[in-house]
């Protein structure tokens, strides 16, 4: 593998091409359920609008009450078990909706279940998956390397979608889910074999020790760095609008435009396209026109995506809407994130990694329950059209706004190491 790889490459890391396998093989399987998960509510259960909001708002629960104390957790323990466990953790939680299905013990309300340990996971295991890239890569090369998890990403998503089409065709949506499973049970594997170095762990005697205060040096020092203030505002406006769009888009596809579960599979192949894209000329873009713009145009390609979904009517040209709609977002998503996790991570010292992501996921994250319930509400009193026209206009003034915002516009490259605030940096954690 090596020889085709081009001098230099982050892959030639054999650690780092273990972390980047586990991620290909976590993110196809995370194509299954993304797609089985929201059809099996949909169409086997005949969710609602409003009732898939909340199935959205549940998942996205566990962040608002456990982000802020977990980031000081993480801080203090090992970040790679933590990892692994969430890896094996939702394999447990995805499989057991087959099982329920079988047993004829599948409602709303296991989903609901479900989405609080998803949720739980993502908060977690999500913010330590992040803390161990840095472990594994130089800062001066984690929008590179972010680009590449992407990329990884992006492949899933091109083949994953159409795997998922043809899965939930044969065996229905609910046996999907066991594909996934079987993959996080393969990417945990893989992990397993990571070796990063731990450094600034307390003793395990103190591990509780300072425990709030500490909770409350995450916060100052995000508050204390006009950047990271300036990210988790738009962001969290972004956050509002996508997740108002995750709560119609499949309802919107199967019923609006009439898809098929396997259409939709196919349509989504779309998304992948436009993250591949974005992932292969991603780094280039933010080092021609910076990290900062490069999230504005990212917010304004989603916006765009949206509004031509809603505009289009019903028939073969709202199908190849949709689709345009996915590849848009798919494009639009991973130029905002690739530079919005590398611009946090590159501004904040080691041992406050931790608390900076999880405190940044909590305020990105506390406009997004809000919207998965307003777009509910919306779709189910309005129209589905009317939710994704309502998040295309706040995304692209949320873009326009973000690109003559003076903070933002300024970041032409990835900015230097910051110094923290007096109180911020919780030395007692150091000895």
């Amino acid at each position: 593998m090596k020889a085709l790889l081009a001098p230099g490459s982050l892959l030639r890391d054999a650690i780092y091409r273990r972390l980047w396998t586990s991620i290909l093989i976590s993110s196809l399987g995370g194509q299954i359920t993304l797609l089985a998960l929201p059809l099996t509510a949909a169409v086997l259960l005949h969710a609602s609008p409003t009732q898939m909001g909340w199935l959205t708002a549940l998942e996205l629960t566990p962040f608002l009450l456990l982000s802020l104390p977990g980031g000081v957790w993480l801080d203090r323990v090992r970040k790679l078990p933590v990892y692994v466990v969430g890896e094996l953790a939702l394999a447990v939680g995805v499989a057991s909706v087959p099982l329920a299905w079988a047993l004829g013990w599948l409602h709303m309300e296991w989903l609901y279940v479900l989405a609080l340990l998803i949720g739980t996971v993502y908060t977690l295991s999500g913010s330590a998956a992040q803390i161990v890239l840095t472990q594994v890569v130089p800062r001066e090369r984690l929008v590179e390397a972010h680009a590449k998890n992407a990329l990884a990403s992006s492949g899933a998503e091109v083949a994953g979608p159409g795997l998922a089409g043809a899965l939930i065709k044969m065996v229905g949506a609910p046996l999907a889910l066991l594909i996934d499973a079987a993959l996080l049970l393969a990417s945990a594997a893989i992990l397993r074999g990571v070796r990063v170095r731990e450094e600034g762990l307390p003793p395990p005697g103190k591990l509780w020790h300072g425990f709030v205060r500490d909770m409350r040096a995450g916060l100052t020092f995000v508050r204390g760095e006009p950047l990271l203030v300036t990210m988790a505002l738009f962001a969290g406006g972004w956050q509002m609008c996508w997740h108002a769009v995750t709560v119609v888009q499949i309802l919107f596809a199967t019923r609006t435009l009439g898809m098929s579960e396997q259409a939709v599979g196919l349509a989504y192949v779309a998304l992948g396209v436009g993250t591949v894209g974005a992932s292969v000329l991603g780094h280039r873009l933010s080092a021609r026109i910076g990290p900062g713009p490069c999230m504005a145009l990212g917010m304004g390609l989603t916006g765009l995506g949206w509004g031509v979904g809603a505009a289009v009517p019903a028939g073969p040209a709202g199908v190849a809407a949709f689709g345009l709609m996915l590849l848009a977002f798919g494009a639009g998503a991973v130029l905002l994130f690739i530079n919005f996790i590398s611009l946090r991570q590159a501004v904040t010292p080691p041992h406050l990694l931790g608390r900076m992501t999880s405190t940044m996921r909590w305020l990105i994250l506390l406009p997004a329950a809000p919207g998965a319930l307003g777009g509910g509400w919306i779709g189910e009193h309005l129209s589905l059209r009317t939710t994704l026209s309502v998040a295309a206009v706040l995304a692209l003034l949320l873009a326009f706004a973000a690109w003559r915002h003076p903070v933002l516009n300024a970041v032409r490259t990835l900015p230097k190491l910051a110094e923290p605030p007096p109180g911020a940096v919780g030395e007692e954690l150091l000895t």
